[in-house]
């Protein structure tokens, strides 16, 4: 099973019809900052880097909260993107909170950012795509 598998099994293959606007959502954030070093360089500045570095770490992933999602990612972009999802905000972060940590979790399953995070995200993207389309 490749990552591209690993990451759509993990979250329902795209067919799990309440799972996959946050899976995106959270995929966007990670394409919007640059990939995920990008966006785990935004958890580092917003001071929370040992949970940032627990996700990319093989060992047990450190919870995060709302607050400390909404302080990293900054209310603006991801009420924009929530938005567009059909999510409200406060939906958003308390999905995330569970979400993002393990999808970084899956996304670097050797305990380090891979360099083609970029390539990556736009699988898993137009793969829920081509689901969401025949589902």
């Amino acid at each position: 099973m490749g990552l591209l598998d690993s990451i759509l099994g993990s979250f329902g293959g795209g067919s799990a019809r309440e799972g996959s606007p946050l899976l995106k959502l959270a995929l966007q954030l990670v394409q919007q900052n640059g990939g995920l070093e990008g966006l785990l360089a935004k958890f580092r500045q917003a001071g929370l880097a040992d949970k940032a570095a627990s996700w990319v770490g093989t060992g047990e992933n450190q919870p995060v909260s709302a607050d400390e999602l909404g302080r990293a990612l900054g209310a603006g972009s991801l009420g924009d993107l929530a938005g567009q999802m059909g999510l409200s905000q406060r939906d958003a972060l308390s999905g995330l909170t569970s979400l993002l940590p393990t999808l970084v979790d899956k996304m670097t399953p050797q305990g380090q950012v891979p360099a083609d995070t970029g390539d990556l995200v736009s699988q898993v993207l137009a793969s829920m795509s081509d689901k969401a389309g025949r589902g």
